[in-house]
């Protein structure tokens, strides 16, 4: 009884620490499973709020169901009567349609949080709140640690910004389940096991057992606060030695200088991710081909992740190589990515395509009036998006945008300020500002 109390106060004080962190008012989303983790969420921020008297927070809640076992209505059914027990709204999300026949966790996980997106929309909420324990933490570090991630061996950011929208938030990213799971026993809350959690099938469940057979840790290997240091270094990097033009070409110089510091490497990967419209970074392999080719200092062309690396004496000049880019169809209203590259939006009331194409030679006199040499400009070029037909629409109502393809489905706090950089040479606006104070130091720690 005592551990259980002791742990109970563990919970309770990181609740409340959470919670005092927030820009006021704010309308938090907690994502409910059932499991020990985001119950213990649930409970603890509502008896944390509670106690506090706090008047500018609230809290409502969504179930995802992602149908993919028995049961798994009943216990999404099980988890609203409890949020109606403590007076917390809540929805039951569903994941409908066909599911893929490999990669469903990973599948499972964007549906997820897709859904839960919609739901925020739909009770109001500006941010959302996961269940995610040090366990999970642990065993994400060690997961992408020996896959040799480098600097993705951070492990999960304790904030986290989704589609450009969302915040979401990781508040018991410091606790143990164990201590999670004895608050709940002491509060007499009972809690779902997932079946799958124990199938050996899952990368995450032979890691989670391999931890508890060998305590192996490798928290050490890169911590968050390394993370963000990295993440301030690379940002400084890009503001003296990048630029872009017309979201197409982007522009370094001194690019051998990224071949002798690990972040500004980081840096010209993060900038090679987003031209060539890819959410990874280039496979160790094809980096160490791209360090030859810089080292060299040889001018001429090489290819690499969608990407053209020119070499001129005036820079390193990054594009779209022309290969494999998509014609896209969108009706009135709708929105879609192109090539990874850009978010287009069709405002009018007709179908529109669009295609890669120079319309008439605009882009290429644009890059060559914007300093860029006429060979880079002429192959660059062709790879923008082009509204090459419309029905019935003006291709003036057609919003073009760049993407950041690393960064505009999930952004770990950690990384926000080399991502706001980048959104600065393309002519972005600033992501969403956290509802939290001193996110990369509060959140952080």
């Amino acid at each position: 009884m005592a551990a259980e109390t002791q742990a109970s106060l563990a919970v309770l004080e990181a609740a409340k620490r959470f919670l005092s962190s927030f820009h006021q008012p704010a309308r938090l989303l907690v994502a409910v499973s059932g499991g020990s983790d985001s119950k213990g969420v649930l409970l603890a921020l509502t008896r944390a709020i509670e106690a506090t008297g706090d008047a500018g927070l609230s809290i409502c809640a969504c179930t995802v169901d992602h149908g993919l076992r028995p049961g798994s209505a009943d216990e999404a059914r099980a988890m609203a009567a409890f949020c109606a027990s403590l007076g917390v709204p809540h929805v039951i999300k569903r994941w409908e349609g066909e599911k893929p026949a490999s990669g469903i966790q990973a599948a499972a996980r964007q549906e997820r949080y897709h859904l839960l997106a919609a739901a925020a929309d739909d009770l109001g909420a500006t941010c959302i709140a996961t269940g995610h324990t040090l366990d999970d933490q642990r065993e994400t570090i060690l997961m992408r640690s020996e896959r040799g991630q480098g600097p993705g061996a951070a492990g999960m950011a304790a904030a986290t910004l989704y589609d450009g929208r969302f915040w979401l938030l990781r508040p018991f990213l410091g606790l143990r389940r164990a201590t999670i799971r004895a608050f709940l026993a002491e509060a007499q809350v009972a809690w779902f096991d997932d079946p799958s959690n124990a199938n050996m099938r899952f990368e995450r469940v032979r890691t989670r057992k391999r931890l508890a057979e060998t305590g192996t840790d490798a928290r050490g290997a890169w911590d968050a606060a390394s993370r963000t240091r990295s993440s301030a270094r690379a940002a400084a990097w890009l503001q003296h030695h990048a630029r872009v033009h017309e979201n197409l070409v982007a522009q370094i110089t001194d690019a051998g200088s990224a071949l002798v510091d690990a972040d500004w490497r980081r840096a010209l990967l993060a900038m090679t991710s987003v031209v060539g419209g890819r959410a990874h970074a280039l496979p160790a392999q094809t980096v160490e081909r791209l360090a030859a080719f810089l080292k060299s200092d040889q001018r001429g062309r090489l290819t690499a992740g969608r990407v053209v690396f020119d070499s001129r004496s005036t820079g390193l000049y990054l594009y779209r190589e022309a290969r494999n880019l998509p014609l896209m169809t969108l009706r009135p209203g709708e929105a879609g990515i192109w090539d990874g590259r850009f978010r287009v939006h069709n405002g009018g009331h007709g179908l529109v395509e669009v295609a890669a194409g120079d319309d008439q030679g605009l882009q290429q006199q644009r890059l060559i009036a914007a300093g860029v040499p006429p060979g880079v400009a002429g192959r660059a070029s062709v790879s923008s998006p082009h509204v090459v037909s419309t029905e019935g629409c003006d291709s003036s109502q057609t919003r073009i945008e760049p993407r950041l393809s690393p960064y505009d489905t999930f952004l770990p706090g950690f990384d926000l300020m080399m991502a706001e950089m980048i959104a600065g040479l393309f002519g972005r606006q600033p992501y969403v500002r956290s509802p939290v104070h001193d996110l990369l130091t509060e959140m952080e720690r």
